[in-house]
C-alpha cells in the first residue's frame, strides 16, 4: 500500500484522516496493555498507539527495534496534557500493522551512537547512517550540492566530467596507480585534481566550467583528509584575480544562506601570505578570535638575553593566566613545531615575574603597552628564524584557542589569504619547488626574477579561501603564456626535454591560443564538516575510510588472487618501508 506521507510531512491538515506510514521501529514500549511505537524515517518520528482490543495488536506485539513496518491508523492530536507544540502533539491510533521485514539485534544502540567507537560505527555504517545526526549531515550535503549547482548554472557555468584514469607525473608521488591490462607494465593514475583538464577546457573555449570532482591522494590521513574526496572545481576564462574572488564570495554566501540560513558578511577580509604568517603563524588563520602576535625583536636586540639578542625574529602572544603545567604543555606544542623552547612572563602589577623576567627591565612598560597583557596574564615568546618562530607560535595560538574556548559560539569567519610565494626552497632535496602547483601564474612584475638569485621573492597570483582556520578552497590565475610556463618548469629543475616528456601535450595546447584564465577548487567535504559543526569529514561522507585508509564495512583494501594479478601483469613484492 502506498504511504500517505513521510513522517516529517504530516501536519495538522492530516488530523482526523486515516494515514498509511512506512519506516523503522525506533522504539517500542508496553504500558498498561497498550503498545507505544515510535516509527522513524529520515524526515522524523511519529508516535503510534496500539490499543489492546485493536485488530493490529497481535502483529504490533511482534515488532522490535529496527524492524521495518507499515502502519495504518487515524492521525489525531494527543491528549492536551501531553502536548508541547509542533508535530509531537500528534499521534497515530493504529488499526493495522504489517511487518515488512524483521531485523536482527543492531550491533549498537543508535541513540547512543556518539559514544560508540568509530571503527564499530564504520563497520556497520548502514546502521550508523540511520542516526538522525548522520542523516542531517548528508541532507545538508545534498542541499549544498543543489545550491552550488543552482548558482553556477545561473552564472553560465558548464558542468563537464574529466577523466578518472590519467597519467602519473614526476610530482605524483602520492598517486593511486591502476595497472592497464591492455598495456602490460603500464599504469594509469587516479587524479589528485582535474587541474590540466580544466585548463584544457579553457583552451577549448568552454569559458566557464565546474565539476563536483572525485579526487584521490595516497597520503597520511587526518580528521580533515580522506584518500578519496570531493572537490568543487571551477575554472573561468578572461578573468583577473578580483573576478574570481568576487564570484566565490557570492557563491559561498549563497550556499550558507540556502543551507544554514546564515548571512555571511561581504566582502571577505583579505590578508597577504606574509601578513597571515607574521600575525597568526598560519596561512589558514582562525580569525574567530584575535590574539595576534606582536613583534618585539627590537626590544631585545643586543640585550642580555642571548637567545633573543641575536634572533632574527622575536614574537610574543598575550594569553590569559596560565599554570606552570599549562605553560609546559604549550612549550611541548611549540617544540613539536620547530621551536627550541617557549619563553614566558607573567604580569604582576606593573612588572613581570617568572620565566625570563630577570632579563626584562626597562622593556617592561613597553611590553605591556604593545601587548595589552592583562593583570595576571601571561606573555609567550618564540624566537629565531622568522619562519620557525611564527610557525611555532601559531601552533601555540591554536592550543590557547582550544584551552580557553576562544573561538566558541558557533560563528563562521571567512577570509582570503593572497600573494603566496611562487616558489619555496626544498632543503631536503636542495632545489626549488612550487608552493601551489607549477601552473600558477606569477605576478607580471616578478616574471623577470625567474632564474635569478631573487626568484624566491616571486609572488604568485594565488589565493586560499579560509573558514574558521580550515583551508576550504585554493586557486590561482594560471599561466597562459607558453614561454612563462617554460620558465616556471626551469625554475623547479625541469630541463626542456623533461618538461616536454611529461607535459608536452599541455605545452602544445598552450601554444594553440590560450585565453587568460583562473580558477579554484573547494575542499567540499571539509567545507561541509565546518558547516555541520562536525569534528571530522568522515561525519559528512556517506561511506568514508577510517584513519588508516581502510573501509571496515566493505573490507577494502584487500588482496586479490594470483589470476587477477597475472592478467594485469603485476607481481606483489615483499613490503618495503619507504621513509
Amino acid at each position: 500500500m502506498k504511504r500517505t506521507a513521510m513522517m516529517g510531512q504530516l501536519n495538522e491538515k492530516h488530523a482526523g484522516q486515516t494515514v498509511t506510514l512506512q519506516g523503522w521501529i525506533n522504539r517500542r514500549r508496553d504500558l498498561g496493555g497498550l503498545i507505544f511505537i515510535e516509527l522513524r524515517d529520515r524526515s522524523g518520528l511519529v508516535q503510534v498507539q496500539v490499543e489492546p482490543d485493536s485488530a493490529a495488536f497481535a502483529e504490533a506485539d511482534k515488532l522490535r527495534g529496527e524492524y521495518v513496518a507499515e502502519i495504518e491508523g487515524i492521525y489525531q492530536m494527543r491528549p492536551e496534557a501531553q502536548r508541547k507544540g509542533g508535530a509531537a502533539d500528534f499521534e497515530v491510533i493504529a488499526s493495522r500493522v504489517k511487518v515488512l521485514n524483521a531485523a536482527k539485534t543492531p550491533a549498537f544502540e543508535l541513540d547512543k551512537g556518539d559514544s560508540v567507537a568509530e571503527d564499530i560505527r564504520l563497520k556497520f555504517r548502514y546502521l550508523d547512517l540511520r542516526r538522525p545526526e548522520m542523516q542531517r549531515n548528508l541532507m545538508l550535503r545534498s542541499k549544498a550540492v543543489a545550491s552550488v549547482t543552482r548558482f553556477l548554472d545561473a552564472e553560465g557555468f558548464i558542468a563537464v566530467e574529466t577523466p578518472m584514469l590519467t597519467k602519473s607525473t614526476p610530482e605524483g608521488a602520492r598517486d593511486f596507480l591502476v595497472p592497464s591490462r591492455l598495456n602490460p607494465g603500464e599504469f594509469y593514475a587516479l587524479p589528485q585534481s582535474p587541474q590540466l583538464f580544466k585548463q584544457l577546457l579553457m583552451i577549448a573555449g568552454f569559458d566557464r566550467y565546474y565539476q563536483l570532482a572525485r579526487c584521490f591522494r595516497d597520503e597520511d590521513l587526518r580528521a580533515d583528509r580522506q584518500p578519496d574526496f570531493t572537490q568543487l572545481d571551477m575554472e573561468l576564462s578572461f578573468v583577473e584575480q578580483e573576478d574570481v574572488l568576487e564570484l566565490q564570495e557570492r557563491l559561498l554566501a549563497a550556499v550558507f544562506r540556502d543551507v544554514l540560513d546564515v548571512e555571511l558578511p561581504l566582502p571577505f577580509p583579505r590578508l597577504s601570505y606574509f601578513e597571515a604568517m607574521d600575525k597568526y603563524g598560519s596561512d589558514k588563520p582562525d580569525l574567530r578570535f584575535d590574539s595576534a602576535f606582536v613583534d618585539v625583536t627590537d626590544l631585545f636586540a643586543g640585550g642580555a638575553f642571548q637567545a633573543f639578542a641575536s634572533a632574527g625574529s622575536v614574537k610574543v602572544i598575550a594569553a590569559p593566566e596560565l599554570t606552570r603545567k599549562q605553560i609546559d604543555e604549550l612549550e611541548r606544542v611549540a617544540k613539536q613545531h620547530g621551536a627550541k623552547g617557549l619563553a614566558w612572563l607573567k604580569r604582576d602589577g606593573d612588572g613581570f615575574t617568572g620565566g625570563i623576567s630577570k632579563f626584562v627591565g626597562d622593556q617592561a612598560a613597553e611590553l605591556m603597552s604593545r601587548t595589552g597583557v592583562a593583570a595576571g596574564g601571561t606573555l609567550l615568546f618564540a624566537a629565531g628564524d622568522w619562519q620557525k618562530a611564527v610557525t611555532a607560535l601559531g601552533a601555540v595560538r591554536l592550543a590557547l584557542r582550544d584551552l580557553f574556548g576562544l573561538a566558541a559560539g558557533g560563528q563562521f569567519h571567512v577570509s582570503w589569504v593572497t600573494e603566496f610565494p611562487q616558489l619555496e626552497y626544498d632543503e631536503d632535496n636542495a632545489r626549488w619547488t612550487y608552493m601551489h602547483h607549477p601552473f600558477t601564474a606569477p605576478h607580471l612584475d616578478d616574471i623577470g626574477l625567474f632564474g635569478t638569485e631573487r626568484q624566491g621573492e616571486i609572488r604568485a597570483q594565488a589565493y586560499d579561501l579560509v573558514l574558521n582556520g580550515f583551508e576550504i578552497g585554493g586557486g590561482s590565475i594560471r599561466i597562459h603564456d607558453p614561454a612563462v610556463q617554460e620558465k616556471m618548469f626551469a625554475a623547479i629543475g625541469f630541463t626542456p626535454e623533461e618538461a616536454h616528456a611529461q607535459f608536452g601535450f599541455f605545452l602544445d595546447a598552450l601554444a594553440a591560443g590560450t585565453p587568460p584564465h583562473g580558477g579554484i577548487a573547494w575542499g567540499f567535504d571539509r567545507l561541509l564538516m565546518v558547516m555541520a559543526g562536525a569534528q571530522s569529514i568522515r561525519e559528512v561522507i556517506a561511506f568514508p575510510k577510517n584513519n588508516r585508509g581502510a573501509d571496515l564495512m566493505a573490507l577494502a583494501p584487500a588482496a586479490v588472487d594470483a589470476a587477477q594479478l597475472a592478467e594485469v601483469g603485476v607481481q606483489v613484492a615483499a613490503r618495503v618501508e619507504v621513509e
